[in-house]
């Protein structure tokens, strides 16, 4: 970790910030051995900086943390170009005749906009906006799943929706994420969501999952599923992304969303 040492007049919280963004990840035993200073230390305040919510600390160090784990109406601002293509591209897997889950989130209700208007299709959500979108669809069938909302993220969850979900089936699972990184895997911050979202995707013959720019490499508290799970990813992030390179060689389809 060459050059590890703070710029002059940094503090250590500012170094390790520093770090992480210019390589993406911290390592706490690399951090310590590199600057002579014990491994707690640098553990300590990390912990320090997940608590204000600027890493998300995963074993033996931490990650960036998600932008998208701010609340529904916030997540409304972020990145809304990249999720506009993202919506375009997953739009498009879904065909005329076929069933369609399509998952809550900011993403989610770019694609239900997205859809063509004249689309004869299926669509099963747990998302009420979503729902309420696709009111200017007339030829899609639309069925919700109940549950409790979690107003968060504008979705219901809990054992009456998992129970809902057990007694669908569909072509296609358009799955939203708040985090994408190589090592943690898909992630999202409520452990309740991620319950929800594995299943769903249990009960779509393909999942896809929606991941604008601002997601890839970083993270969230909560695994959802493994990459061998997913038929492919749908992102806008740059082919050259050290991140997406990694995702590439690692044997995960990626579908660019231009």
């Amino acid at each position: 970790m060459a050059g590890c040492s703070p710029p002059r007049g940094a503090t250590w919280r500012e170094h390790l910030l520093h770090l992480l963004a210019r390589q993406g990840k911290i390592v706490a035993k690399d951090v310590a051995a590199e600057l002579g200073i014990s491994e707690d230390s640098v553990r300590r305040d990390l912990r320090d900086l997940a608590g204000e919510g600027l890493c998300q600390r995963v074993y033996g160090g931490a990650l960036p943390v998600s932008p998208a784990v701010v609340d529904y109406g916030a997540r409304r601002t972020v990145a809304p170009d990249g999720k506009r293509k993202v919506a375009a591209t997953a739009a498009g897997l879904v065909r005329p005749g076929g069933v369609v889950i399509l998952d809550g989130g900011t993403t989610a209700l770019a694609v239900a906009y997205a859809l063509p208007r004249d689309l004869a299709c299926t669509v099963i959500t747990h998302s009420p906006p979503v729902a309420t979108a696709l009111l200017e669809h007339p030829r899609a069938e639309v069925f919700m799943l109940g549950g409790r909302l979690f107003k968060h993220s504008a979705v219901t969850c809990g054992a009456a929706a998992v129970e809902a979900a057990r007694n669908v089936s569909a072509d296609l699972f358009l799955l939203g994420v708040t985090g994408v990184h190589p090592e943690t895997g898909l992630t999202t911050g409520d452990a309740e969501d991620a319950a929800m979202k594995r299943a769903l995707a249990a009960r779509a013959a393909d999942t896809y999952v929606l991941a604008s720019s601002e997601k890839i490499g970083t993270a969230s508290r909560y695994r959802v599923l493994p990459w061998e799970e997913i038929s492919g990813l749908i992102t806008d992030a740059a082919p050259h992304n050290p991140v997406v390179e990694q995702l590439a060689a690692n044997g995960v389809g990626l579908l660019p969303a231009d």
